[in-house]
Formats: structure tokens, C-alpha cells, sequence
């Protein structure tokens, strides 16, 4: 099988153009993350995806199927593909069992929720009703409902969005392993970008009905496309800076670049908190800044700084620290480490708001 192509989608709310030229590419046996704010088209693109919303033009394909170009379209029904709402959406007067098997031949049931329970880790909750688990057992029932008939491809619409902190942690983990034990392709829709991080193994970031960019996690993180990109995926610094193509004049000194770049001139280069050190001392290429908030989050400190007499630098830096800021009224200094990343089509802005 080739897994999951989407060229060029189209598709509209009446006369509302929902999505508009979308290109997606899932390799068989991968878990993918479509990354978005609210409104920009995700839900429409697995609702397309699976057989629920027409495509205006463009082509969905499907383990070298079609299955929908805006002019043939393979019912839902007949797509091999599973859908896993955000509430689960559980059978209530069904038990368990029931819930995983229905809709499976007669014959099969018994085999097949067997191995779905063992695979969920809910060996002998059969007989349960769904309102007898929790919240994560519910979605762990959810999921094995969705695989019971061994889809090529699975969909997964925030399904962790009800879930309190630390269970949507530990399920998020979970369903990741089953569904690589069980070797289904999956698509995960989500505007939360931790999710997104430790979920999949290629994220593609939507805006206004297009994926702006697909690609692994980490190199998403580290070399976002733009700067929209870059604070979707986490906190960043957007600093002023002026290529020679291989580094970049910046006021935190001359840093080299995450890639090689031809460009020549001003430009906004982007570093994430953790590249921003403190000191009390000045060093080379050090900038003295104020400490304007300091939130301890338990794994490290988040620092709101702001450089004195600007020294061309935003008005407002981030950086996490593993240790406390420097108490008392000594001066404090920030430098830079690691590689810069050039932004296409940035434009100087300050870091982005606390999460």
C-alpha cells in the first residue's frame, strides 16, 4: 500500500471555500498530525478524507485507490476507513464487547474483540457498560471500535481535547503505541502543539484552508517555514538580523544559520527560548536585559526579558532556564547559542504571548 495522497483539495460550505489547494502526503504504516488553529479547515479535511463532505476538485488517494477527485467519489462506507470523534461517541446501552464488535460479520466477533481488548489493555472489562470507565477508557474503547475491521487508514478528530491534563498525556502515549503495534496508518487533527509534538511522526501545519508546511517534528520545530509556523510549534525570539549565507549579523552577535541560504541582506532570524542563556556577567556578544516575570513550571523557568535601550533586539524576549534567575540587583546578561533560523517572508515581531 502507499498510504495517504491528497493533491490540490478543494472543498466549500456552500458557497464558502473551505479548503483551498490542500497537499498531504501519509506514508503507509505512519501517524500524522494536521496542526491548526480553529477555523482553518482541519475537521473539513478528515470529514473529506473519509466519505463525509464532498471534494469541490483536486484527489484523495488511498493505497493507490482514488476515492475522491470532485467528480467520482467512493461512498464512506466503502473506504476502509476508521473515525474517531472527539467524545468517542460509545453505544450506551451496549457493553463493551458489543461496542467493539458492532458492525464486524457474527463470526468474528468473539476473535476480534478479544484481540481489541488485549491490544487497549482491557482484558476482562467486556461485560462493562461505558458508563462503568473513565474518560481514557472510554477513547481506548473508541479506538479499538474504529480498528475492529482493520481500516487502512484511521482518523482521529481531537480526541484527547476532553480529557483532564495528565490523562490526555498518558492516552495520547498510549493510543501512539497501539496504533503502531497494530501498523495503521493514522491522521490526528489538533490545534495543540505539544500533542502534535509527541504524537506523530510527520505534522503538517494548516492555515486558512492549506498546509503550509509538512515535515517531522523536530525539523518543524527547528526550522519552522515562517514566522506564524514558528509560534504555532512553540515560544520563539524573532530578531532582526542580515545574512551573508552562511550566518547572521545579529545584535546577540554573528550566528551561524540552521541551513545555507544564497540571501544576502536584512532579514528576521527566529531562535527558541532555550537558546537565550543568562549570566550576571557580560560576555562576548552578550546584551544586558531586565527581568520583567519569572514562572517557575516545575521542569524549568520561564523568563520574560526586556533588553535596555532596545540594542535591536524586540522589545520582549523569551528564555526557559533549568535554575532560578539571578535574586538581588545584579545585572543580568542574555547571549545566544546554537544556530539562527531564517523566516520566509518574516517580518520583526516580538516572541509570542505566554502559553
Amino acid at each position: 500500500m502507499s498510504g495517504l495522497t491528497i493533491t490540490a483539495l478543494h472543498a466549500s460550505h456552500g458557497r464558502n471555500s473551505i479548503l483551498t489547494g490542500v497537499d498531504l502526503a501519509v506514508d503507509d504504516g505512519a501517524l500524522a498530525c494536521v496542526l491548526g488553529p480553529s477555523g482553518c479547515g482541519k475537521s473539513t479535511l478528515l470529514r473529506v478524507i473519509a466519505g463525509f463532505h464532498p471534494a469541490a476538485r483536486g484527489q484523495v488517494t488511498l493505497g493507490g485507490r482514488v476515492i475522491d477527485d470532485g467528480h467520482r467519489r467512493l461512498p464512506a462506507e466503502r473506504r476502509r476507513i476508521g473515525y474517531v470523534p472527539q467524545d468517542g461517541a460509545l453505544f450506551p446501552h451496549l457493553t463493551i464487547t458489543q461496542n467493539i464488535g458492532f458492525g464486524l460479520p457474527r463470526a468474528a466477533r468473539r476473535e476480534r474483540t478479544g484481540e481489541l481488548l488485549h491490544l487497549i489493555g482491557l482484558d476482562g472489562l467486556g461485560d462493562r457498560h461505558p458508563h462503568q470507565l473513565s474518560g481514557g477508557q472510554q477513547q481506548r474503547v473508541a479506538l479499538a471500535r474504529a480498528l475492529a475491521p482493520e481500516p487502512e487508514l484511521l482518523l482521529l478528530d481531537e480526541p484527547f481535547s476532553a480529557l483532564d491534563a495528565a490523562l490526555r498525556t498518558d492516552l495520547r502515549a498510549e493510543v501512539a503505541a497501539t496504533l503502531l503495534r497494530a501498523g495503521t496508518t493514522a491522521v490526528l487533527v489538533t490545534h495543540d502543539q505539544e500533542e502534535a509534538l509527541s504524537f506523530a511522526d510527520t505534522i503538517a501545519v494548516m492555515r486558512t484552508g492549506q498546509i503550509i508546511q509538512q515535515a517531522p517534528p523536530a525539523k518543524l520545530y527547528q526550522e519552522p517555514a515562517d514566522a506564524d509556523v514558528a509560534r504555532l510549534i512553540g515560544e520563539a525570539n524573532l530578531l532582526p538580523a542580515r545574512l551573508d549565507g552562511t550566518r547572521a549579523e545579529t545584535a546577540l552577535g554573528r550566528l551561524p544559520l540552521t541551513r545555507t541560504t544564497p540571501v544576502t541582506g536584512p532579514t528576521t532570524v527566529m531562535l527558541r527560548p532555550r537558546q537565550l542563556q543568562l549570566s550576571t556577567a557580560a560576555g562576548p556578544d552578550s546584551v544586558r536585559v531586565s527581568l520583567l516575570n519569572a514562572v517557575f513550571r516545575g521542569h524549568d523557568h520561564r523568563l520574560e526579558l526586556t533588553p535596555h535601550n532596545g540594542q535591536g533586539l524586540p522589545e520582549r524576549l523569551i528564555a526557559y532556564t533549568d535554575t532560578a534567575p539571578p535574586a538581588g540587583d545584579h545585572p543580568v546578561y542574555v547571549q545566544a547559542v546554537g544556530t539562527a533560523h531564517p523566516l520566509n517572508g518574516a517580518t520583526t515581531a516580538p516572541a509570542s504571548p505566554t502559553p
